[in-house]
């Protein structure tokens, strides 16, 4: 696990589900963007952003475990959906992996389309690990 801090800037709101600033030294990890593909490469939850949140941060998990890190190492989450309207369910999935006393810094962009027309939410992560 990486020393993270969480300085919160003078003149800048808090955030509400995530850190405006988080540093940390370490090993640099990025994820690629993930999106609501199983193992063997199969849409999960068609029409549901729910479900395909949560398999959106399962696959996260396993790309920071393959690099030796966990979500308590990740400095910020990209969020890319294509209706805002959907960002609950989103930070429902998230929530079930983020520490939400410490959470990550995080955007998140409405976008035209993904690459495959059913998907809806894509997530990429960023990590610092101490070694």
């Amino acid at each position: 696990m990486s020393a993270l801090s969480r300085p919160q800037p003078d003149g800048v709101a808090p955030g509400n589900g995530y850190s405006q600033v988080v540093t940390g030294t370490g090993r640099w990890v990025a994820i690629s963007g993930q999106v609501a593909l199983d193992a063997d490469g199969e849409l999960v939850g068609i029409g549901d952003p729910l479900a395909q949140a949560r398999q959106v941060f399962d696959n996260l998990d396993r790309c920071l475990a393959a690099a030796g890190a966990t979500f308590a190492d990740v400095v910020k989450l990209n969020f890319f959906v294509t209706d805002v309207g959907i960002l609950p369910a989103v930070r429902t999935a998230r929530d079930e992996h983020v520490d939400t006393a410490n959470p990550p810094a995080s955007t998140a962009v409405q976008v035209v389309a993904l690459f495959k027309p059913e998907l809806v939410p894509e997530v990429e992560a960023y990590a610092v690990v101490n070694d």
